[in-house]
């Protein structure tokens, strides 16, 4: 935990040099709040299917937490819907709501399409569509996360595969969608992931930032290259 706290700190020195957003990102601000609130309305009753399924299957929690590094460098609680269990898995003797799985000092394991961790065809689904990651408009509706914007990472990820642009990669707020996820996605990797967060941020403009959002509606409703 010590690591993981030297890296948010410093982190969060380096965000200091972010620059203050224009007028017309402090309103598309807004608008991202207000389209994330009637999004969670619309999607209220999946999500509680959704949970309630997951709660039986996997005999846990539904929602599950993972430490990331906001804008800024600031920590944050990014919730999911959990579709990663083992069938021998033990009941938890208390049940939680929300289980925190504080990741931030470690590297995730790498994403594959026949993932051992995924052993429910419904988690599957879940996350073939994004259904796993419709909990965090929440964060959007808070002003942590944009709709549009690289992805949060874990501290680890940001020292090991963005290294001196880990600068850059948090002047903007971590979004639900960004250029990878709409040019390849799962199938990606990390140094691909690397190139395409930096050129967004690089290259931020409304045009670019519209173009993301509507690509992302028909990448998601296809489950392309998602897994």
């Amino acid at each position: 935990m010590g690591a993981q706290n030297a890296s948010i700190n410093t982190f969060s020195i380096a965000g200091e040099s972010a620059q203050p957003e224009h007028f017309i990102w402090k309103i598309a601000s807004a608008g991202e709040r207000v389209i994330a609130a009637l999004l969670l309305l619309l999607l209220l009753p999946l999500l509680a299917i959704s949970a309630l399924v997951v709660t039986v299957l996997s005999r846990r929690s539904p929602w599950i937490a993972h430490s990331r590094v906001g804008q800024g460098g600031r920590s944050i609680w990014v919730v999911k819907l959990r579709t990663m269990w083992t069938p021998d898995q033990r009941p938890s003797e208390k049940f939680q709501l929300l289980e925190k799985l504080s990741v931030a000092d470690t590297l995730p394991e790498p994403k594959t399409s026949a993932d051992a961790r995924i052993t429910s065809r419904f988690a599957a689904w879940c996350r073939k569509y994004s259904i796993d990651e419709c909990p965090q408009f929440w964060h959007v509706l808070r002003g942590e996360m944009a709709l549009v914007g690289p992805r949060p990472l874990t501290a680890s990820e940001i020292h090991v595969y963005y290294g001196s642009s880990a600068i850059e990669l948090l002047t903007r707020k971590p979004g639900l969608t960004g250029l990878w996820q709409i040019k390849g996605r799962s199938r990606l990797t990390y140094s691909q992931r690397r190139r395409l967060d930096l050129f967004l941020i690089r290259h931020w403009s409304p045009g670019l930032y519209l173009k993301v959002l509507l690509a992302t509606i028909p990448r998601t409703l296809t489950g392309k290259d998602a897994w």
